[in-house]
């Protein structure tokens, strides 16, 4: 498959349900279980013995399903309404795929008992399913067969149970209380230390041996607590592993304990800059479930709104990112921008970075009198500052020379890696 082919996307949304036929046509009609969903797509049982089969045929299909989009597993235990599930369903593991030429896309749904909570990994089909894995081990406990290195991804290494099952505790005052004795704190201090196996690095080469250099989870070029172990041959860095853990806040089981409504604050703050944009989708899922349909003027508010945010969300990625690799100029330009962004933001939402905005249904309340200056204000200032950012950046021989080339990937490399 070529890159032109890959990236070509039908100009219409194509019969999803093609793959039923090409699945019956495989392996039988009585392999399968459909599940009726309003997730616009397939939704599709399968038993365990024979997923990596039918994940192999998508994988290969003409047409194929070329990327794993999302992976993850649901505790199904205390599900009350179960019309479409595979009886005594406990766990479940989903496969969300993506073919790009067929602009489709499908969900391959594996059931599994709470006594045998195993499969076999799909790493060996898309890499990018190797974090997936880890994920959904970490946060429910079921075993990948064959993984290379099923870890904690998310929790720390000493951490003791499995947080997104139904009965692990929602609330501090749930759990015991919190006592650090001595044992305990050795055994914290020895998980500290540093062994380049367990990260899947090797200690030295042929003739030395290499170091090690942790750069975070505190560190200024970081932007926030995240970790990289670097592994280094004198200067040259010959291999790195990120440690994303420290982002990990538990949204998911925050939401548990919330209502549709209540949990909206709380999309605010996944991404602490992205403001509205987080409400959308939230509020998108939950009206798509509930089979509501909002105005045109509420796509139209929340759309404009979700565009300001955006814009000034990257602003302070191009600033930062700039700033970082050595120049300082661009930093100043895009603050003051994101700040005129802001003004309009403010003025409608009657907040800045976290307006919880959106409601199931609409917006919390319509637009002011005189928005519509305040965006032609707007409009009128920042295409003209688009030829700056432009010289700064795009025209910028440092920034080029600092990173063209340095980890870069092709299409086929960014689809089997779900890069989006």
């Amino acid at each position: 498959m070529t890159a032109d082919q890959a990236l070509h996307i039908p100009p219409y949304k194509a019969d999803d349900h093609r793959v039923i036929s090409e699945l019956n046509a495989q392996f039988g009609a009585d392999s399968f279980s459909i599940q009726p969903t309003l997730t616009d797509m397939p939704v599709i049982w399968v038993a365990r013995e024979q997923l990596l089969a039918v994940l192999n045929f998508l994988r290969q299909l003409p047409q194929p399903y070329v990327m794993l989009y999302d992976l993850h597993g649901v505790d199904e235990r205390l599900r009350t309404h179960r019309q479409g599930l595979p009886a005594g369903v406990e766990f479940s593991v989903f496969y969300h795929l993506m073919s790009l030429e067929r602009n489709s896309d499908v969900m391959i749904k594996v059931a599994l008992k709470e006594g045998d909570l195993n499969l076999p990994t799909a790493s060996t089909v898309w890499p990018n399913a190797d974090w997936y894995e880890r994920e959904v081990w970490d946060m429910y406990g079921i075993n990948f067969e064959g993984h290379p290195r099923l870890t904690r991804l998310l929790m720390p290494p000493t951490w003791e149970g499995h947080p997104l099952r139904k009965d692990y505790p929602a609330r501090a005052t749930e759990f015991d209380p919190y006592s650090l004795t001595a044992a305990r704190q050795d055994a914290e201090q020895e998980a500290l230390r540093f062994n380049p196996e367990d990260w899947g690095m090797k200690r030295g080469g042929e003739h030395e041996d290499f170091m090690f250099l942790n750069l975070g989870p505190n560190h200024p070029s970081a932007h926030g607590a995240f970790r990289i172990i670097l592994q280094l041959d004198g200067e040259e860095i010959v291999d790195c592993v990120p440690d994303i853990g420290y982002h990990h806040r538990g949204a998911e089981k925050m939401a548990e304990r919330q209502s549709w409504h209540s949990f909206i604050p709380y999309t605010d703050r996944i991404d602490y800059l992205g403001g509205v944009m987080n409400n959308l989708p939230y509020v998108l899922a939950v009206e798509k479930l509930a089979g509501i349909k909002v105005p045109q003027r509420v796509d139209v508010i929340r759309i404009m709104m979700a565009e300001f945010f955006r814009i000034q969300n990257h602003l302070l990625y191009l600033g930062t990112y700039i700033q970082d690799v050595g120049a300082m100029t661009p930093v100043f330009f895009t603050f003051t921008d994101r700040q005129r962004a802001y003004e309009v933001i403010e003025a409608i939402t009657g907040f800045r970075m976290h307006p919880a905005w959106y409601r199931i249904g609409g917006v919390a309340h319509d637009l002011p009198r005189g928005w519509d200056k305040l965006v032609r204000k707007f409009l009128d200032w920042m295409p003209k500052r688009l030829n700056e950012y432009e010289k700064a950046a795009l025209k910028n021989s440092i920034l080029i020379g600092r990173t063209k080339g340095v980890a870069d990937y092709n299409t086929k490399e960014a689809l089997e890696w779900g890069v989006t």
